[in-house]
């Protein structure tokens, strides 16, 4: 696709503000109307624990789908983020890794905890666009994909104890202090850009899980603070990272589908959660990725493996017009 195509509003705006205004970005669907994607998450180890074999599958599963973008759902670079924007992890995590002709699409990233841990701002900065074309990361934003808008949330200045208890950690928390100004703009903005879309399709995107049976579980700041947003405002899919694994988790309280994507390179085997809880569809202890297709009455989705099976999927229709 022509990136010119792409319209990337006021990002000089955005960075260095200590508030947490959302940019908004469009991207085309393709001409059916119709829009595909990927989602990855928790990967940037040079190639390393299998994320180059996660990268090929998604470069076959993206040529078959004909995809429209690549979804990141943060931790993008391991261990410590980045160091700056001239680190060479960048090309080595990133541009030497997703290499397939699929996968030179746009990509829409967010921080996560461990990017935190580096230069935080050095993703933000349009410097790495000029290395990779594909890079978008920014903290909170919307992306209107036309019969889908995308809500990508910071979550992680939402957590307590990467500032209570950091341990050994030095967090990246310039644009993010005074934290609680920063905490109830991002509250404030996602809730007015939920009440104001029209999509058809509501996806909210971060890094951290509201609802998680893998290694850190809820996240209890999120499920007392966002997910009431989430819910008031008739969100269809949370997509999220942080744990290392696959999931599809749905909950008798909320019509909300909660998948987790954080599986694009070391995953963690046999650190399972409350797994026999009626709400967890689908649960994978393996490096992997998911792949959504969208019409205007359908979503399709799924999981795939690093070997390229697809464990998991999911369809749900809507109707094309609401009901008055």
């Amino acid at each position: 696709m022509d990136m010119s195509r792409i319209l990337l509003v006021s990002l000089s705006l955005f960075l260095g503000s200590t508030l947490a205004e959302f940019q908004r970005f469009e991207h085309p669907a393709k001409d059916d109307g119709s829009l595909s994607f990927l989602v990855v998450g928790d990967w940037g180890r040079r190639g390393t624990y299998n994320q180059s074999q996660v990268a090929l599958q998604m470069g076959g599963v993206g040529e078959k789908l004909d995809i429209n973008f690549v979804v990141s759902t943060g931790d993008n670079f391991y261990d410590n983020g980045l160091t700056g924007v001239n680190d060479l992890a960048f090309e080595e995590s990133f541009t030497n890794v997703y290499t397939a002709k699929s996968l030179q699409k746009q990509w829409y990233s967010v921080l996560g905890n461990h990017d935190y841990r580096g230069d935080a701002e050095a993703q933000l900065d349009p410097v790495l666009r000029k290395i990779d074309s594909r890079w978008l990361c920014l903290r909170s934003f919307v992306l209107n994909a036309e019969i889908a808008e995308f809500f990508f949330v910071d979550t992680t200045p939402l957590i307590d104890m990467y500032f209570s208890t950091p341990k050994d950690h030095t967090y990246d928390w310039r644009g993010v202090l005074p934290r609680r100004k920063y905490i109830a703009n991002v509250l404030k903005d996602v809730e007015s850009a939920l009440r104001e879309s029209s999509a058809k399709w509501k996806i909210v995107v971060a890094h951290h899980a509201i609802r998680s049976a893998g290694h850190h579980g809820d996240t209890r700041e999120l499920v007392q603070h966002l997910l009431p947003i989430l819910e008031a405002n008739n969100v269809d899919l949370y997509m999220n990272g942080h744990d290392h694994c696959l999931e599809h988790i749905t909950s008798k309280d909320s019509p909300i589908q909660f998948l987790t994507s954080g599986a694009g390179s070391k995953a963690w085997r046999g650190d399972v959660k409350g797994l026999n809880g009626d709400g967890v569809k689908f649960f994978y202890d393996g490096q992997g990725f998911m792949s959504v297709q969208l019409t205007q009455t359908e979503a399709q989705i799924m999981f795939h493996d690093a070997f390229g099976n697809v464990l998991h999927s999911w369809a749900v229709s809507k109707p094309l017009y609401s009901s008055i």
